[in-house]
């Protein structure tokens, strides 16, 4: 696909939506849904790399996904594990950078291990930066960033009058990384839900009508493409 290199998205955020009922329209239980999510996942983040995004965001595991059925919860977190032990070894291979964001104190001790060991594994990989949201909340960030911004003012650190919309996006997961251009939900769903609440003031918004292991890497080409074919204005005339 030729792609208007002058106006490629810098950084492309997904909530990867429609597993469960992927499979249950094909009389599955949901954990092949996200089995097969994961695959088409994997797919998608090698094409983007290849046709040259900087990051790509996946929204994997929300704070409000605990609230699912605790089997359905611990086999998603499962499968979430033997991903990233599996899929740091092909990451490294491919230069992808690999990163995590959201709070992952909350998650088991060898989900934590898997964490750091896939991110140290990958950490100077030069290739796309893979954030996968696990644990996320876009509130849930804002908060931690506040508290952070706020002990910093406590301890003498900062000032009140020194905090701006900058000190505040450096605070947050995503800190030093572009806001995302473009941000793909599949399954027809209408929302964000909560995904990078601060930093998509500003993004361009596609909604597919299609479930998550049905995206194809021609999909997000025309992702892309619609991109390209709006005008961003930033709150301008």
């Amino acid at each position: 696909m030729e792609f208007n290199k002058e106006n490629m998205p810098r950084h492309v955020g997904i909530i990867m939506d429609g597993n469960r009922r992927w499979a249950k329209s094909k009389g599955k239980p949901a954990s092949f849904g996200h089995r097969e999510g994961a695959k088409t996942l994997e797919k998608i983040v090698r094409y983007a790399n290849k046709i040259g995004l900087e990051y790509i965001t996946v929204y994997a595991f929300s704070t409000e996904n605990w609230k699912r059925a605790e089997d359905e919860v611990k086999t998603l977190m499962m499968i979430l594990q033997n991903y990233l032990d599996d899929y740091s070894k092909r990451a490294d291979s491919e230069n992808i950078k690999v990163k995590m964001i959201g709070d992952i104190t909350a998650l088991s001790k060898g989900m934590q291990e898997s964490i750091i060991k896939c991110m140290e594994r990958t950490k100077n990989n030069t290739g796309v930066t893979f954030n996968i949201a696990i644990n996320y909340g876009g509130r849930d960030e804002i908060v931690k960033a506040v508290r952070k911004i706020s002990e910093q003012v406590k301890t003498g650190k900062l000032k009140i009058e020194d905090i701006n919309e900058d000190l505040v996006s450096n605070n947050l997961y995503t800190a030093g990384q572009p806001d995302p251009d473009l941000i793909i939900r599949t399954s027809g769903e209408i929302r964000l839900s909560g995904f990078l609440t601060w930093q998509s003031v500003y993004s361009e918004l596609l909604f597919v009508q299609k479930y998550w292991p049905d995206f194809t890497e021609e999909d997000l080409d025309n992702a892309i493409i619609e991109y390209q074919k709006r005008t961003r204005k930033f709150g301008a005339n």
